[in-house]
């Protein structure tokens, strides 16, 4: 129990230490907005100004120049129907609803972004029911609006966060998912524990999450070093993490076919050897190297290297119908790794041991294919099963899989599919 307080506490901490940049935005942002709206433009009231700040900067992850447009235009679009309705209808209850319907018809009309909506709705609330009589017009409230986006841009660029900081963290987390996955998934082989296997399975289901957030992370980090000057000097860091992002999504894609065809293995008359499981381990900890040697800011050399390793390794021979899928899903896994570590497609394709014509013959020749991502087996030829799954969107089970539905990408996944095509 104390255990798992401490770990929430080292947890939330941490979360803290990632967000308190942004807390600090937005509360010198929202004094310096207020400020700024009453002793320069003159208005009594700017409440729109702070509100902006708050609104624009946040503590979440996101597009904050995105942001700032939807706030501004969404806010205009709201004061601007609910100041011209207010002033033919007056202010009830029944024009209330009348103005923030016909705001948020226009918004939905013109942007159906979420935030540009909620802000034309929200600032014909405030037209219609806090604001008449103070004698602001739409114009000041617009004025006030802008005020705030562009001092909360200011804040961020002149207060930024780390955005290596929360790139690195936020891909440590996917990384950390794919090697529990493998990790779990070659405890389940050695012991032949189906049990074992099922939580590598579910755990496998949860990654899609991470990775979004990651992504999310990244497009934070990216504007951050794109509007701080504090940060321009050192975008070449940050451009590591952009090109692991698409690869190490697509090698948690494959982990997760490979997590259920484990599952499946154990139940047939020849599970998948103890080597296998090796190999598995081998590349749980290269994931493992590649989140340290970005996070030090480093060449992953070391993770390179670790999978170059694994790639080069021969195949286990006498394998079942399930081994050949796992097989054909790791080494699709070391490409992707490989990839995310700098090296091109067509050089971390190369660095895998060549299939033999038997094992094409016998299914085992996906392995080739699914690890060359969109490319043919080991005969030359493009497989649509083999192409179908290693791009990792068409998986049709890796997309299934995190919301909890069934697995259908058993039937229509890259291996399976490119197995029995074999």
């Amino acid at each position: 129990m104390l255990n798992r307080l401490s770990d929430l506490v080292k947890e939330r901490l941490g979360t803290f230490g990632l967000t308190a940049p942004s807390i600090a935005q937005c509360a010198v942002g929202s004094a310096l907005a207020w400020t700024a709206a009453i002793e320069l433009l003159g208005h009594p009231a700017p409440f729109f100004a702070p509100i902006s700040v708050l609104i624009c900067v946040g503590v979440g992850l996101g597009q904050r120049l995105r942001r700032v447009v939807e706030l501004v235009v969404g806010v205009s679009l709201g004061v601007g129907v609910g100041d011209l309705l207010v002033s033919w209808i007056g202010s009830g209850a029944w024009q209330l609803a009348l103005v923030v319907a016909l705001a948020m018809t226009v918004a939905v009309l013109l942007n159906s972004g979420a935030l540009f909506v909620a802000q034309a709705g929200s600032s014909a609330v405030l037209v219609a029911t806090l604001v008449p009589g103070d004698g602001a017009g739409g114009l000041d409230r617009m004025a006030d609006a802008l005020t705030g986006g562009v001092i909360g841009i200011a804040a961020v660029a002149l207060l930024p966060a780390s955005p290596y900081a929360i790139a690195a963290k936020h891909l440590s987390g996917v990384l950390d998912a794919l090697s529990t996955v493998l990790e779990r998934a070659a405890e389940a082989i050695e012991k032949r524990d189906a049990d074992l296997a099922a939580e590598a399975l579910e755990e496998a289901r949860t990654t899609q999450t991470a990775v979004e957030e990651f992504e999310a992370a990244l497009e934070t980090s990216k504007e951050i070093t794109m509007i701080s000057p504090l940060h321009w000097h050192r975008r070449a860091r940050l451009a590591r993490y952009e090109t692991a992002a698409v690869p190490v999504d697509l090698a948690l894609r494959n982990a997760r076919v490979l997590s259920r065809r484990t599952l499946a293995s154990l139940g047939e008359a020849s599970p998948p050897p103890a080597a296998l499981a090796e190999a598995m381990r081998e590349v749980s900890e290269a994931a493992l190297l590649l989140q340290l040697e970005l996070g030090a800011g480093r060449e992953p050399a070391l993770a390179r290297q670790a999978l170059l390793a694994v790639a080069a390794r021969e195949r286990p021979a006498r394998l079942g119908f399930s081994a050949h899928v796992i097989i054909a899903q790791l080494r699709s896994v070391v490409v992707d790794l490989l990839q995310a570590t700098g090296m091109e497609h067509e050089e971390a394709t190369a660095a895998l041991t060549p299939l033999d014509e038997a094992g094409v013959g016998n299914g085992a020749g996906v392995g080739n294919g699914a690890g060359t991502r969109g490319g043919g087996g080991s005969s030359g030829q493009a497989d649509p099963g083999e192409q179908a799954g290693t791009d990792g969107r068409a998986d049709v089970g890796e997309q299934a899989g995190p919301n909890g539905q069934a697995d259908v990408g058993d039937r229509a996944g890259a291996s399976d599919e490119a197995t029995r095509r074999g």
